[in-house]
């Protein structure tokens, strides 16, 4: 392992890893796995590529906000070149692209605009350029920046040359989304492995590479309209409603040796397959990209070697048709081995408890304590917790979404910790109230309860009218079910 000076060090360099179960005989199939890229795809170079030449080129300035549209894993990747190189990033992107995504990029500091999914990317392409010119930010322009196709030619296809320096590469196998790993690869695999085959796979119900019509632009070369030959498909990252320049490129230097239809059941199978039989978890567009290079070792002669492409990890689309067969409770099978011993079960009691510890006694000082904190009215709301209880955080959440200021005492929390100081305020509230649960709640010095008690009083409109008889300031405009709020494994199974 090498050491690097920060995150960005480690783009690239990624394994190709043999494909052994799912290959047919004769055919050696390899992948290469470009999860192991930082932030888990293939769309990381892009970003670093784009970024740094912008900043040797001067047209990127030192705290200039970046802007790109993207399904996601370029924005993912921006996002963590921009949070190591302090640049504030604004992405674009298409409302019915995975959550998973727009979280992620949020999560690494980025500001996520969507666009209506009636407007496809064409919509959030120009939502960019929009954005950019109305505010001065640099666009990145992932799909007709030679910068994205020259990053693939520096590093990429130098990998999978060296990879294979000796050895037999009959077949290059990918999708292309920007079109920037499909050009920046094939054109040096042409140059210097002129014996390997470029084989485009496209989704199977919008084949726009494959039909030769070319893309319709206007003047200045931006897009005029969506391709004729899109339809709408599973493959989240392939295939955009248009022909990106750099794919164009493509085609007009005569780079591709064959075209692949992949069905969307046969991105998401393969997908499966390569979790469950050979151990890699990979997203839609590296399933479909299997399945093309399954296709095309059926007609490889016996001998040849066939590496392909997996753009990105599987995490990012729990939220989509690849996971919708994923049970969240017990299958039935997972019940019956739940069943085969007696014990921690939902069906059967509890094993008895361990003997009892003596409670905390209850102190003059706690009970000094508690009198303190529901006397003051400068934080009327109180809540007595625990620091990452999912029922107080339920509470958490719904104060925060009315906008309600409120103070914590996290009674397990290292503040709290010393001669069991927060055992001895919990013992002295259930003397006072007689709560053996946590949370518990109180307005004014009133007591409310814990979590569902606190949920019902909002629903009946009680907590709001206590709040603002105690002078507190809160959004009354929000209309929120709290019991929403509350941990998914209390939701009825």
């Amino acid at each position: 392992m090498a050491k690097y000076d920060n995150i960005l060090g480690a783009v690239g360099r990624t394994p190709v890893v043999r494909i052994n179960k799912m290959a047919p005989k004769g055919v050696t199939l390899y992948a290469k796995v470009e999860s192991f890229n930082p932030m888990g795809s293939v769309k990381d170079r892009l970003a670093l590529g784009i970024i740094e030449d912008a900043e040797a080129s001067g047209e990127l300035r030192p705290g200039q906000t970046v802007i790109e549209a993207t399904s996601g894993n370029t924005g993912i990747g921006l996002a963590m070149v921009c949070a190591q190189k302090d640049y504030p990033l604004v992405v674009t992107m298409a409302e019915n692209f995975s959550v998973e995504r727009r979280k992620m990029m949020r999560f690494l500091g980025a500001r996520v605009v969507l666009t209506p999914a009636s407007e496809k990317g064409t919509g959030m392409l120009r939502k960019a350029e929009e954005l950019a010119e109305s505010h001065g930010w640099f666009l990145c322009r992932q799909f007709v920046n030679e910068s994205n196709a020259n990053v693939h030619s520096r590093t990429t296809a130098r990998e999978i040359l060296d990879d294979f320096n000796g050895e037999r590469l009959d077949y290059w196998v990918s999708g292309f989304g920007t079109g920037g790993t499909l050009k920046g690869v094939a054109r040096v695999l042409k140059a210097e492995r002129s014996d390997t085959k470029i084989v485009v796979c496209e989704p199977d119900n919008s084949m726009m590479l494959a039909s030769g019509v070319p893309q319709a632009r206007n003047t200045d070369g931006s897009i005029a309209e969506s391709h004729p030959g899109f339809r709408a498909h599973l493959m989240q990252g392939w295939s955009p409603d248009f022909i990106p320049q750099l794919a164009e490129d493509v085609m007009d230097l005569d780079l591709v040796d064959d075209f692949v239809p992949i069905p969307g059941n046969a991105a998401v199978d393969c997908s499966k397959r390569l979790a469950r039989e050979e151990g890699i978890f990979v997203g839609i567009s590296a399933g479909a990209t299997l399945a093309g290079a399954l296709e095309v070792c059926k007609s490889a002669p016996e001998g040849s070697t066939v590496l392909c492409m997996l753009p990105d990890t599987g995490e990012r689309y729990m939220s989509t048709p690849l996971f919708y067969d994923i049970a969240e409770d017990m299958t039935d099978d997972e019940i019956l081995i739940s069943k085969s011993t007696p014990s921690f079960r939902f069906d059967a009691p509890s094993p008895p408890p361990p003997a009892e510890v003596e409670p905390p006694q209850v102190t003059a000082e706690a009970e000094a304590f508690i009198e303190e904190v529901l006397s003051d009215s400068d934080e009327p709301v109180v809540m007595f917790a625990f620091e990452w209880c999912e029922f107080c955080w339920s509470v958490r959440k719904m104060f925060s979404a009315c906008d309600i200021p409120y103070r914590s005492i996290d009674l397990d929390s290292a503040a709290y910790q010393e001669n069991d100081w927060g055992g001895q305020i919990r013992a002295a509230l259930d003397a006072r109230f007689d709560v053996k649960t946590i949370p518990q709640i109180f307005i004014g010095g009133r007591h409310i309860g814990g979590a569902t008690e606190t949920f019902d009083a909002f629903n009946a409109g009680e907590l709001q009218a206590m709040l603002s008889s105690s002078s507190v300031v809160h959004n009354r405009e929000i209309n929120v079910d709290p019991y929403s709020l509350l941990p998914t494994w209390l939701h009825p199974r």
